[in-house]
């Protein structure tokens, strides 16, 4: 019979799944800052790819001080993520629009890490990880301090900026020919 995993196994395996993610996102948040058309959208994403580095390196002062090599385990649900990522900044939307999405994007991904780092915490206060433990708590605070950033930037402005471009949209659709087919959608003539 196999010997069980223990909890130490499974946090290893969360470690190494966080640092394979945060090395994917310093890959995508330029990508994603050079999307933007918001100036501070822009700055927001520069910003947390600096922080997002930092995460690997205390990542790896994690393991180090556990003792382990430090390695990356691949993480798929962040690169679906990014993926869900890429195909929105394939889309042809205005730029307020996109901006909008780009949001929808990177709170995702803070999301995403904001479950996986308040697992890592708790998992290293329960095995009195406690240096493990201030450093994952540190990263954990600075994901959620990106998230209400990115939160803030919707609600001050993109989110009805976007708003306000659809409107123009759809008064300038309705403008158009009502009997031409491609202004008609779910029914309704725009």
């Amino acid at each position: 019979m196999a010997e069980s995993g223990t909890l130490h196994d499974a946090f290893l395996n969360e470690l190494r799944d966080a640092y394979d993610a945060e090395k994917q996102l310093t890959k995508a948040l330029p990508k994603m800052a050079k999307a933007a058309t918001s100036a501070v959208l822009r700055e927001a994403f520069e910003s947390h790819l600096e922080e997002t580095r930092g995460h690997v390196d205390r990542l790896e002062q994690v393991m180090q001080g556990l003792g382990e090599k430090v390695r990356g385990k691949h993480c798929d649900g962040i690169e679906g993520i990014i993926e869900e990522g890429k195909s929105v900044m394939e889309e042809d939307f205005d730029e307020t629009t996109m901006d909008a999405c780009l949001i929808a994007a990177g709170q995702r991904a803070e999301h995403y890490e904001m479950a996986a780092y308040g697992t890592l915490v708790a998992w290293a206060k329960a095995m009195q990880h406690t240096d493990a433990a201030e450093l994952l708590q540190e990263t954990l605070n600075e994901e959620k301090a990106a998230d209400e950033k990115l939160t803030s930037l919707a609600e001050g402005g993109i989110n009805q900026n976007a708003a306000g471009s659809e409107e123009g949209s759809d008064k300038e659709r309705a403008k158009g020919d009502s009997k031409d087919p491609s202004h008609v959608r779910a029914g309704h003539t725009k």
